[in-house]
C-alpha cells in the first residue's frame, strides 16, 4: 500500500522508484502504522508525504514520467490508508506543487491534477454495466465531452471470466458506432 508518506521509511519509497514502463507511475502514500490513532499523525504524514512526492516529481521528471495519486476510500476499501479523499489529495498537489503530479480520478471539480481513471461499480466493484449506482454511459459520454484522452483502467472483479467482463466494453463500442478495439467504422 505505499510507503510516501510513512516517516523514517523514505529511503524504502525511494529506493522502490524502478521503471514503470509507461509514462505513469501510481505513487502510494502508505498506510497509517497499526494501533496510531490518524488525527495524531496526519500533519506529520502530510509532511512527510510532500517531502517526498517533491522528491519523486523531481526524478520522475527527469524520465518525461507522471506520478499518479490516488485517494483511497478507507470507509470500504482501506480502513488505515493514508490518502483518503479527493479533496485531500488536491490540497497535497497544491502543496507540492508540482505539475507531474496527478490524480488518478477524474472529475472537472478537481481541475488540473486529473489524469487517470479507474472504474467499478458501486457496490461490489464488478463490470460497469453489473446493478449498481454509478451510471457509467453519463460518466463516458460526459468524460467524451471534456476532451479526456487519457487511460481509464479497469480495476474490479467480474463476475465471470475475463472476456465475459469485458462484454460491456464491445457493447459500448457498438452504441457509438466503433469496431472491436474502438476503431471508427468508417475508417474501415
Amino acid at each position: 500500500m505505499g510507503l510516501a508518506a510513512l516517516r523514517g521509511r523514505a529511503g524504502a519509497a525511494r529506493a522502490g522508484r524502478g521503471c514503470s514502463g509507461g509514462p505513469r507511475i501510481h505513487v502510494m502514500a502508505g498506510r497509517v502504522p497499526l494501533g496510531t490513532d490518524r488525527a495524531a499523525v496526519a500533519g506529520e504524514m502530510e509532511t512527510t508525504f510532500i517531502e517526498n512526492l517533491k522528491y519523486t516529481a523531481d526524478l520522475l521528471s527527469q524520465e518525461d514520467m507522471i506520478g499518479l495519486l490516488e485517494p483511497i476510500n478507507n470507509r470500504i476499501t482501506d480502513p488505515r490508508y493514508y490518502l483518503n479523499t479527493p479533496h485531500q489529495a488536491a490540497a497535497i498537489l497544491e502543496k507540492v506543487g508540482r505539475p507531474n503530479l496527478k490524480l488518478q480520478l477524474v472529475k472537472e471539480f478537481w481541475g488540473p491534477w486529473a489524469c487517470h481513471i479507474q472504474i467499478a461499480q458501486v457496490p461490489g466493484r464488478h463490470e460497469p454495466d453489473s446493478p449498481g449506482e454509478v451510471n457509467f454511459p453519463y460518466i463516458f459520454e460526459l468524460l467524451e465531452s471534456l476532451g479526456y484522452t487519457g487511460y481509464v483502467g479497469c480495476e474490479y472483479a467480474p463476475t465471470g471470466d475475463t472476456l465475459e467482463g469485458l462484454g460491456w466494453l464491445r457493447s459500448y463500442w457498438e452504441s457509438r458506432g466503433l469496431q472491436h478495439g474502438g476503431t471508427s467504422k468508417a475508417a474501415k
